[in-house]
């Protein structure tokens, strides 16, 4: 048997407690989003095309613009910058205009946690953390259907140690706030040292070039 089969019916889901993680009020969260590229969206913006090649689109395929929604963050830089760049293994600071924004949850979320034993209780493993992203799409979509309370998951990043990562459900979408503590573009030199620090750590590469002009927002 696989180490993450199918994973079971939602009924069935619903019958296997939950470990619950409940992420307080007022917790830093980061995530790296693009204001260009083929889909600009907002820092606060959850995804509603999908399913997309990320690990936990909760989306019902095929891809299309749906009520369901995602937001990927995590509770540091580092991990999202990993998260972010991991198929060229490079972090480019211009290409499709990324920045990074960090905000204070505005409510507590309760997210089903699977960094502990609840993934093997329910018949799968770890691997939904790191295994085939597509059956790691089947138990989220699952999962949002078996627990209805669920606002997202809390799940180790594979390409960062296992570091805390979070994937918000759209039900989570009024714990976010009216504006960030911190938002800057990947190209400001302000966030040079920093983003030289995370890629020699990740052993990515690092694209920069001259900045030009830098729009900055405000929320």
């Amino acid at each position: 048997m696989p180490k993450l089969p199918r994973p079971p019916s939602a009924r069935e889901l619903a019958a296997i407690p939950p470990d619950w993680k409940v992420v307080p009020d007022g917790t830093l969260l980061f995530r790296v989003y693009f204001q260009g590229g083929a889909y600009p969206a907002p820092w606060y913006g959850f995804r509603s095309y999908g399913p997309a090649d990320t690990r936990f689109d909760h989306h019902e395929p095929p891809p299309h613009v749906q009520g369901r929604g995602i937001l990927y963050a995590a509770t540091a830089p580092r991990t999202c910058l990993a998260e972010v760049f991991q198929t060229r293994r490079s972090i480019n600071t211009y290409k499709s205009a990324p920045w990074l924004v960090g905000f204070r949850l505005a409510r507590r979320v309760r997210l089903l946690d699977l960094t502990g034993l609840w993934s093997t209780r329910a018949g799968g493993s770890m691997a939904i953390n790191s295994g085939p992203r597509p059956r790691a799409r089947e138990w989220s979509r699952a999962l949002y259907e078996g627990y209805p309370d669920a606002e997202g998951l809390w799940y180790g990043s594979s390409m960062c140690g296992n570091a805390p990562a979070l994937a918000l459900y759209e039900r989570a979408q009024g714990a976010l706030p009216g504006v960030p503590v911190f938002h800057r573009a990947l190209a400001e030199p302000a966030l040079l040292g920093m983003l030289e620090a995370c890629a020699r750590e990740l052993g990515y590469a690092l694209v920069v070039r001259p900045l030009a002009t830098v729009t900055r927002t405000t929320g």
